[in-house]
């Protein structure tokens, strides 16, 4: 290392009290991280690109400092998707300063690994107080059933009122209205279900029917329609 000559003149003082970094909960214990190895738990960070057009959440689990497990979501943009295809592959066994300086394709799911490096390096994650943090999988919980992420989509004008496209529960199907024309309830059609029946040998048409439901006072409706249509 090289020092000025300002520097070399100087008289040498002699440092004070010890200053250890702030403890942060990890997976149960109380951690002084000096190095990217001392940083363990599952977290989350959302992202968003420059025109904001599409986002990303993403979610790692971290064990000593390397990438064991992550999950990449992305809404807003078509291409996306195959961004977090690439990502899916390219963070897995990084350490997660590795992760930060690489470009995972596409800016909100760099944005989203920003957010996440800064939630997790200051001990406010998901696991901070699980003993043993959780295990290698605990991020496919995040999904409904059939591994689906969780997305909510509704669309509406000023002229014509409100659709709803897709809520937690599924593929909205139609939608019930009261004498007042207010929605009142829907009906829709667990996709992640229906096709998991599918897989086990069931017809379409029968997984169709057994994953129909209804939500809310929707068998009082006086009026139904198609969100996708009327």
């Amino acid at each position: 290392m090289e020092y000025s000559h300002e520097v070399m003149e100087m008289h040498c003082v002699a440092k004070g009290a010890m200053h250890d970094p702030a403890p942060i909960p990890e997976e149960g214990q109380w951690v002084k991280a000096k190095e990217i190895c001392d940083i363990s738990g599952l977290t989350h960070g959302v992202g968003w690109c420059a025109p904001q057009q599409g986002a990303c959440k993403l979610t790692l689990n971290v064990k000593k400092g390397i990438i064991e497990e992550a999950l990449i979501e992305t809404i807003g943009c078509s291409g996306m998707t195959h961004s977090a295809a690439m990502s899916s592959e390219i963070l897995p066994g990084k350490t997660i300063l590795e992760a930060l300086n690489t470009d995972l394709v596409c800016d909100a799911i760099n944005t989203a690994m920003r957010e996440l490096f800064l939630q997790i390096v200051y001990g406010r994650t998901q696991s901070a107080f699980s003993e043993g943090g959780l295990p290698i999988g605990a991020g496919l919980e995040d999904l409904g059933k059939g591994l689906r992420s969780q997305i909510g989509t509704m669309y509406s004008t000023h002229a014509k009122g409100a659709r709803y496209l897709e809520m937690a529960e599924g593929y909205v199907l139609e939608i019930g209205l009261d004498d007042d024309n207010e929605i009142i309830g829907y009906k829709f059609i667990s996709l992640g279900k229906m096709m998991e029946a599918i897989k086990k040998g069931a017809s379409p048409d029968e997984a169709f029917k057994k994953n129909v439901g209804t939500y809310g006072r929707f068998s009082e409706a006086v009026k139904v329609i198609d969100p996708r249509q009327m």
